[in-house]
């Protein structure tokens, strides 16, 4: 700013210089190109305008703004309180009303899971929505957890030639119904469990069979080292050879170190909400 002008004068300025641009802009008729431009160049020059308003006032903004109604804030609590459930043994689960998320923890001597085997890092993590959307009460939502984790538990004693039904504990939360996939989300990004589709690595536990004209599909790289499920050894080709699988099983062990005891996840989470 020249010595000589005052802010005032040099807000005027701007306005003036402002309305030249709009007029510019109108006269001009940009395309839908132009227009795209110039909105960004706006823009950026109101977030630099805003930095400089922020310098100016001398008391400070937050980092951030806690929400308690934001999807993800309220996922990472559910999630909290998913992991301060007893571990039960996948073999046996009773049947019980209520939908919600659940997490899968193996403790036993698999090589691939050795770095996973009885820590506080699950291998699957996953949702079960209610019956009906709007369910108010847990026998308005169905035994749907339950019946989500049975199928896993079927799925796993099939693969008996590598897995032993035994070796599985799972952790379940009945949780109001509409909060389901906030929670399941913060799981995966926390845990990053090694058999969640979104990890990308061992995943398949989940799948469905194919149907008799869709047998031409890979075979899941879950389905690939723990074979055991009929549709599956169908399949003619592997997504992932075993040699791939290890090493990224491997990697991922480096990239996303494991979580050995609950006070290591509850540090993890009270770093996350630090402002």
């Amino acid at each position: 700013m020249p010595q000589s002008a005052t802010p005032a004068a040099e807000i005027a300025r701007l306005r003036a210089e402002i309305n030249t641009l709009l007029k510019a802009a109108a006269a001009v008729g940009l395309s839908g190109t132009g227009l795209r431009r110039l909105n960004e160049e706006i823009r950026a020059s109101i977030a630099e305008l805003d930095e400089f308003l922020r310098d100016l006032d001398p008391i400070r903004q937050p980092s951030s703004v806690f929400d308690p109604s934001n999807p993800k804030i309220v996922g990472r609590f559910v999630a909290l309180a998913l992991v301060a459930q007893p571990k039960c043994p996948l073999a046996d689960i009773p049947k019980v009303y209520g939908s919600g998320v659940y997490a899968i923890y193996y403790k036993g001597s698999f090589d691939l899971y050795q770095t996973w085997s009885a820590t506080e890092t699950p291998l699957y993590v996953g949702q079960a929505a209610p019956a009906d959307r709007n369910a108010r009460s847990a026998t308005e939502q169905g035994p749907r957890l339950t019946a989500r984790l049975n199928e896993h538990r079927k799925n796993i004693i099939k693969a008996d030639s590598t897995l032993d039904i035994g070796d599985f504990e799972y952790r379940s939360l009945v949780v109001q119904s509409g909060w389901e996939t906030a929670a399941e989300d913060y799981l995966i990004h926390l845990f990053r469990p090694l058999w969640n589709n979104e990890t990308s690595i061992v995943y398949g536990l989940g799948k469905h069979g194919d149907a008799a004209t869709t047998r031409a599909n890979k075979r899941s790289p879950w389905d690939t080292v723990h074979p055991g499920r009929g549709w599956a050894a169908d399949t003619t080709e592997d997504a992932k050879s075993v040699d791939r699988i290890f090493e990224e099983v491997a990697s991922h062990a480096k990239s996303h170190p494991v979580y050995t005891d609950l006070e290591a996840v509850l540090g993890s989470f009270l770093r996350e909400l630090r402002q």
